[in-house]
């Protein structure tokens, strides 16, 4: 790994992959799977140092692959929750910003408006991770592609295909980042569940530099020749009242073994990114089954994350 690259992303903040050019994530892909391979050797990058973890919403694989990545290379992880802390309550976002970046050397937030994660990068002087928010999930897209290419080498030119909810945090990720690397990327959604169209067309216009395809469609046949298939929960959280809703617009689009037949392929892989409704939006068989990468994906969390921890903060 060229370590003066890396460099340049010193001092950065993750908030969406928007604002990172292909180069650079790149950087961040490659950098992962270096940590992955050497994830026995016990190196102390963070010993001294210390993370504030910001949780309006509850999480087991952004906590857990936060807290481990950073306290096992000898950093100092605190969780805060909105039960610990005056985010946005007594205090304005933009004070805490301050406060933590003092006391901090880096910020994790997982919450609900993209507006606070920027919020918290522009007032706390520190770098800023974007654990979650309604908008976008940087660190589990680039989980996924590191999972993609560990089953198929160079993401360039593969197909991946996302089923269900085409509006919500991680398609939107995969949509940036798979257009930013060039990975020909395919929602399938009913049409009142469709990405919004500012967002689809600047990627569309991302992929094409890029030499990939961008698609929206109701149509599961588009599964075709996939790489792999994704799906997430029908019912995002703080979105529980419309759960009847989203089962009546979203059972067709489960993912099971007919679906994946689909594909014509063996070797097509299955993507979650967890938690799982079994028997909704995936069948156990699906899931449990020998095409599910689900658990490898699960633990690129935190290769994935320690890579972009290490890569804007360690010396």
């Amino acid at each position: 790994m060229d370590t003066q690259k890396l460099k340049q992303l010193k001092g950065r903040s993750l908030l969406t992959w928007l604002d990172f050019t292909s180069e650079e994530i790149r950087l961040f892909l490659d950098f992962s799977k270096q940590v992955k391979a050497e994830k026995n050797e016990k190196k102390q990058r963070f010993k001294g140092q210390t993370l504030a973890m910001l949780f309006e919403k509850r999480s087991t694989r952004t906590r857990c692959a936060f807290e481990t990545a950073f306290g096992e290379e000898g950093g100092h992880p605190v969780f805060l929750s909105t039960d610990d802390i005056q985010l946005g309550a007594k205090e304005s976002i933009e004070d805490t910003a301050r406060v933590l970046g003092r006391m901090f050397n880096a910020i994790q937030f997982r919450g609900f408006k993209q507006s606070t994660v920027k919020t918290l990068a522009d007032y706390s002087g520190a770098p800023v991770y974007n654990g979650l928010t309604d908008l976008f999930h940087p660190t589990q897209a680039l989980a996924d592609v590191l999972t993609l290419e560990e089953n198929f080498g160079d993401c360039q030119g593969k197909k991946l295909v996302f089923i269900g909810d085409g509006r919500n945090n991680v398609a939107r990720s995969l949509l940036v980042i798979c257009s930013k690397l060039g990975v020909n990327f395919s929602i399938i959604a009913p049409p009142a569940l469709s990405p919004d169209a500012e967002l689809l067309t600047l990627c569309n216009l991302i992929a094409k530099e890029h030499g990939a395809d961008v698609r929206v469609s109701a149509d599961l046949d588009e599964v075709a020749g996939a790489d792999a298939v994704y799906t997430d929960v029908w019912v995002s959280m703080g979105e529980e009242a419309k759960k009847a809703e989203r089962v009546s617009l979203l059972s067709p689009y489960q993912v099971n073994q007919s679906l994946m037949d689909k594909t014509a392929r063996k070797d097509t892989i299955f993507l979650h990114c967890l938690p799982a409704v079994k028997g909704e939006e995936v069948t156990a068989e699906v899931i449990d089954g020998t095409q599910s990468r689900a658990w490898d994906q699960a633990e690129n969390r935190k290769w994935t994350i320690k890579a972009i921890m290490l890569a804007t903060l360690a010396e």
